[in-house]
């Protein structure tokens, strides 16, 4: 009989249909848990359960009298109610209590200082509180940043007082129009001094509380604000031995320090002259479709090993695949009205780019960084060095011309 395998997910999109694909290929019977029901295709029958993240109890409810051998979950809402349905299920998975702490920055900020890992200076606001004492609370640069959101949404540095309460507004903006504010960390943001230095993305897998890194991805890109877009992830890590050791030290006190015990971490950290420093801990492996940069021992995907480990397989064995791999997050250059993209044969067709995917529909309203949460694709390459990585991934967006209808002309 085939292992019976629970996956919430907050939405039905690519990066459900490749968890779906990679349970198909494993003989997994798969469950999908989605407060999305209503629009869902629903690519496995009729067996969807409808939840809704912000309520756990409830959502519990929906899983009375069901039997699985394992939890998964894309997504760092889907993670928490994971996490309790796991403890309710008997089943491995982190702990509700770390679920929720890495879902807030100004608790796990919290955990980081009570074991040890060094942390900038921060307090809390709420989004009713008065900017400008606020602002002169501060100190600069500083970076704003909502509690409960991820993947950089409504990160906003900023240089001064003046900056200061711009940024605090529009992050109240985009908290008060798209979010339900009965929950509590939508209605706070975290106010904390600007880390310079070096980028990094440790993926990894915890087991028995333990963490084993799976890959350490580079950042190239400067990300110094005012917003923090991500756009290229490379491995291996062009970083010295010394500093990728000091990486992975960090990573694993973190997971120590947050509690995390069973299943994917995706940790984003930076480097500089004072050491490494813990932006996120995510209870979750890295978003979108950037999990397809990844491939383990014998070709395994790494959604793959992602659900094999969540059904109690030993997956110690597994071995990222080089030399090199890379993803590149097409950016949105601007706002307005997705139409159509040229290029997508030469981008292709550039060496070492392995896959193309544009996952703007066109009429969809597009929104970039700070409110939105959207890319307009992802470019994959492979290579024998992280450079030649870096490049292809460049050069095939160059080949790229979006159209992008605005108020006033198209955003090429």
């Amino acid at each position: 009989m085939s292992k019976r395998l629970l996956l919430f997910a907050a939405t039905t999109g690519y990066q459900v249909r490749v968890f779906a694909d990679a349970a198909r290929r494993l003989g997994l019977d798969l469950t999908l848990a989605t407060d999305h029901c209503h629009r869902l295709e629903d690519p496995w029958g009729d067996r969807a359960i409808a939840v809704k993240f912000d309520r756990v109890a409830e959502s519990l409810e929906a899983l009375y009298g069901r039997e699985f051998e394992g939890v998964a979950a894309v997504g760092d809402s889907p993670a928490v109610l994971a996490a309790a349905a796991a403890e309710a299920l008997k089943l491995p998975f982190h702990p509700l209590a770390a679920a929720r702490a890495c879902q807030d920055k100004f608790l796990a900020r919290q955990l980081y200082q009570a074991g040890g890992l060094p942390v900038p200076q921060f307090f809390r606001a709420r989004i009713d509180d008065d900017p400008r004492a606020l602002a002169a609370r501060a100190s600069y640069p500083c970076v704003l940043k909502p509690l409960g959101l991820s993947a950089s949404r409504g990160v906003i540095r900023a240089n001064d007082e003046a900056e200061f309460a711009a940024a605090f507004q529009r992050i109240c903006r985009l908290l008060t129009t798209s979010h339900d504010l009965r929950r509590s960390h939508l209605r706070h943001l975290q106010v904390e001094s600007y880390i310079p230095g070096r980028e990094f993305a440790v993926e990894g897998l915890v087991t028995g509380g333990e963490l084993r890194v799976l890959a350490i991805f580079d950042k190239p890109d400067p990300l110094e604000g005012p917003f923090f877009e991500e756009t290229i992830y490379v491995t291996p890590s062009r970083a010295s031995a010394r500093v990728q050791q000091m990486l992975i030290q960090a990573a694993a006190r973190a997971v120590r320090a947050l509690g995390l015990r069973h299943g994917p971490a995706h940790i984003e950290l930076r480097h500089n002259q004072e050491g490494v420093w813990i932006l996120e801990t995510a209870a979750r492996p890295i978003g979108g479709l950037c999990a397809k940069a990844l491939k383990f021992s014998g070709g395994l995907p790494f959604e793959e090993l992602i659900l094999r480990h969540a059904v109690g397989e030993d997956m110690e064995a597994a071995r990222l695949e080089g030399p090199a791999s890379g993803v590149m997050m097409i950016p949105i250059p601007g706002s307005g009205i997705y139409e159509s993209v040229d290029g997508e044969a030469g981008a292709r067709a550039v060496c070492g780019i392995e896959e193309v995917i544009i996952t703007a529909q066109p009429g969809q309203k597009l929104i970039p960084l700070p409110e939105g949460a959207s890319y307009l694709g992802f470019l994959f390459a492979r290579g024998e060095t992280a450079a030649a990585v870096e490049s292809a991934l460049r050069r095939a967006h160059a080949e790229l011309r979006f159209r992008i209808a605005t108020a006033l002309d198209t955003v090429t």
